[in-house]
């Protein structure tokens, strides 16, 4: 039974734990994003050969979930460009500069949901405005529910993996170098991943 109310599958006689299949009505209501037990990565084609991956160590979130109608459901998060990390000091200085994400001008990324659908299973797609250098674009997430439980310290978290592509030059990200054996430096299209975890407010 997922996160956003999808029908039971009637064909289904075994029963999930407790921990991972709660009551739909207890999971809805208000969550904050754990910026220490989440990750907002992304991928991107290097010299057309390999992947250099990266993430965001600086960010903030809700979550909204609403356990009867999935289109109720809301999210949005604020990210500080200042904290990206691909393992490299010097590319994570290149992707602050004026090259790429200029973040002394445009300091935060944000993303805000317009609508929410089931899927189903646990499967789910959130749709929504995605702001980088001050251009705004939709974008569609696909979203798994990973389930929910209860941590040691009493906190009630659900778990949420998701992902999504962009095309950079659409948010006027442009910068490149063509290489010597045809082909360009970095790629067009950039892979998104989420790996998300939650704790419902008190």
């Amino acid at each position: 039974m997922g996160i956003f109310g999808r029908k039971s599958d009637d064909t289904d006689t075994t029963s999930a734990p407790a921990a991972t299949n709660p009551d739909l009505a207890a999971l809805t209501g208000d969550y904050t994003i754990d910026p220490a037990h989440t990750t907002l990565g992304f991928t991107a084609r290097h010299a057309m050969v390999t992947n250099v991956k990266g993430k965001f160590l600086d960010f903030s979130g809700t979550l909204h979930l609403d356990g009867s109608d999935p289109t109720k459901s809301t999210a949005s998060l604020d990210v500080k460009m200042d904290s990206i990390d691909t393992g490299s000091p010097d590319r994570d200085g290149h992707l602050k500069s004026a090259d790429f994400f200029k973040t002394d001008e445009f300091p935060s990324m944000t993303f805000r949901s317009t609508s929410a659908e089931s899927l189903g299973g646990d499967d789910y797609r959130v749709t929504g405005d995605l702001e980088i250098l001050g251009t705004t674009k939709p974008i569609t997430i696909d979203l798994e529910f990973n389930g929910a439980a209860k941590d040691p310290f009493g906190n009630e978290r659900v778990g949420f993996e998701g992902k999504a592509e962009i095309l950079r030059s659409e948010f006027g990200l442009t910068w490149n170098a063509t290489l010597e054996t045809g082909g360009v430096l970095v790629s067009e299209k950039i892979k998104l991943n989420f790996d998300i975890s939650a704790i419902k407010n008190a």
